[in-house]
């Protein structure tokens, strides 16, 4: 079987996790024989080191392949501008930059949705009609069976692939608009995500909480929603590495994007309130995004600058690193579709305080668990990890157990039944 995918993040190109869930869902698909044709927007200039995955430039090969092959993942980047928050990627090319020239906007078919390019990225209106373009012709030059398209962003260039080749289509819904904005989701963006849903054949939640919120917000018909969990890579699940700490006493970590999404601001303010009366920890926040200024504005009005770090956007070893010198892990998320960071820091033997609201909770039974408003007790939580070791170990220890559950084979296997119901192979 083969399944033309579309993606607008991979390894190293992230600004989330959903680069991660892409990737640790297409390894474990090859591995089951699926033979993938995944399209980006582009690809770094090293391309990521992955294991049975065959990267190919678009604008240095033809976009015509030979006959298909069990296992084998064929990449596709298209130049393109595509970034989902502003400032999540400081690496982002110039759409207007001659390398670029090759790729000519198809006029044909239905306008896009968004009238005017929004806070996401740099002209992103342009980006995806491109990138929908791109994919009409990808889709008139490749064999395959199945569409699946990740996040809003690639939704036009799967419903434009499925008008051209006729084949049927999943989305896969990693967040939606009301997610990353909440009262403020902009609603040409949320149109376009309830417009791919209901132009798919069947849609993919990433928890039971997203799919409620496609039913409720853009009434999808709970019939056509699988939830399939995201995991972790088992490679990531490695034994904690002995470093030298940065910085004194005990570790709090946030990482992720600083945006409002995320809780920034809540993970700052337990920090003021614990270190009114405790110097011997160290808070630490990891990411990039628009809140980052507010934030360190907020850290020096609350004069507690000495203990706490901004590292700004990290990833690869550095990521591994941190995990490695942290004590716990804090994800304050206000709206959280699901959360791969919690996971990640299992994996390295990290316990996590998570947002009730956040969908990792429905696999994660026994974390430690706040809302997120709730700085009071994000504040009593942190300081009872820290201070309780037995506490500490005991949420490893269920932490762990969970974990080995949670395993990308296991979702790689329900999304190719879903493949195989759609196709009749």
């Amino acid at each position: 079987m083969r399944v033309l995918m579309f993606g607008w993040e991979f390894p190293p190109i992230l600004s989330g996790g959903l680069g991660t869930a892409c990737k640790g869902l297409s390894e474990a698909l090859v591995r089951r024989g699926i033979d993938l044709v995944f399209m980006l927007p582009r690809l770094p200039k090293t391309p990521p080191n992955a294991q049975g995955f065959r990267f190919v430039a678009a604008n240095q090969v033809s976009l015509e392949t030979p006959a298909p092959r069990p296992g084998r993942l064929v990449i596709h980047p298209v130049p393109a501008a595509l970034s989902p928050y502003a400032g999540g990627d400081a690496s982002i090319p110039d759409w207007r930059d001659p390398a670029f020239a090759h790729l000519t906007v198809s006029t044909s078919g239905p306008p896009s949705v968004l009238a005017q390019p929004g806070p996401y990225g740099i002209d992103l209106n342009l980006e995806i009609e491109r990138f929908a373009a791109a994919a009409e012709s990808l889709a008139g030059t490749e064999a395959f069976d199945v569409i699946h398209a990740h996040d809003w962003m690639t939704f036009p260039a799967a419903i434009r692939a499925r008008l051209h080749s006729g084949k049927p289509c999943i989305v896969h819904v990693h967040s939606t608009e009301f997610d990353r904005r909440g009262n403020a989701a902009q609603p040409e963006i949320a149109a376009l995500e309830r417009a791919g849903c209901e132009s798919a054949d069947r849609v993919i939640a990433v928890s039971h909480q997203t799919r409620t919120q496609l039913i409720e917000r853009y009434g999808i018909s709970p019939d056509k929603i699988e939830v399939v969990h995201n995991a972790v890579r088992r490679r990531e699940a490695v034994q904690r590495r002995t470093v030298s700490p940065a910085f004194p006493g005990k570790i709090v970590l946030f990482l992720g994007r600083v945006t409002a999404q995320k809780g920034p601001d809540y993970f700052v303010e337990a920090a003021g309130r614990i270190l009114q009366t405790r110097q011997d920890i160290t808070f630490v926040m990891a990411g990039a995004g628009d809140q980052l200024p507010r934030m360190i504005e907020r850290v020096g009005q609350l004069r507690i600058g000495a203990h706490f770090h901004f590292t700004g956007f990290l990833q690869g070893e550095d990521v591994e690193r941190l995990y490695s010198m942290a004590h716990v892990y804090v994800m304050p998320s206000v709206a959280e579709p699901f959360g791969i960071a919690p996971l990640e820091a299992l994996a390295y033997d990290v316990p996590v305080i998570i947002a009730r609201q956040a969908g990792v909770g429905e696999v994660l039974h026994h974390a430690l668990k706040v809302d997120f408003w709730d700085v009071a007790d994000l504040a009593d939580k942190i300081l009872a990890v820290l201070d309780r070791p037995a506490l500490s170990r005991e949420l490893l220890r269920q932490g762990r157990r969970e974990l080995r559950a949670l395993c990308w084979d296991s979702a790689a296997e329900k999304v190719e039944n879903l493949y195989r119901s759609l196709s009749g192979g």
